[in-house]
């Protein structure tokens, strides 16, 4: 993997999400608890709602627009919505969120 350092842990707020700008698009970082965050994508596939400015609960977000739930670790839709987002693979290194830069260009070959 190569992992690129995206910011600081703090940068996140805990149950909450920032955007990170790449070459291939927009991804949300969301950080659920103090030292756990996810990489997925930013657009819900319903009606391309925000997720970044979604609620961050447990290790799922609700779509600001429609109120659709997704599974952060699988980016499988819950409940009786069918539908997915893409995740990318990101760990701590300390304080350091990294994510896995061969995953994101991978996507964009897609």
């Amino acid at each position: 993997m190569n992992w690129i350092d995206i910011g600081h842990i703090e940068d996140v707020p805990v149950r909450g999400a920032r955007l990170l700008k790449t070459p291939v698009g927009c991804i949300a970082v969301f950080r659920t608890a103090e030292a756990e965050v996810f990489a997925a994508s930013n657009t819900c596939p319903h009606k391309h709602g925000p997720l970044v400015e979604g609620i961050v609960h447990g290790q799922k977000v609700t779509c600001p627009l429609h109120n659709w739930v997704f599974d952060l670790n699988t980016g499988e839709a819950q409940g009786a919505d069918d539908g997915r987002i893409d995740t990318y693979p990101v760990r701590l290194d300390g304080d350091r969120i990294l994510i896995d830069g061969n995953a994101v260009g991978q996507r964009s070959a897609a």
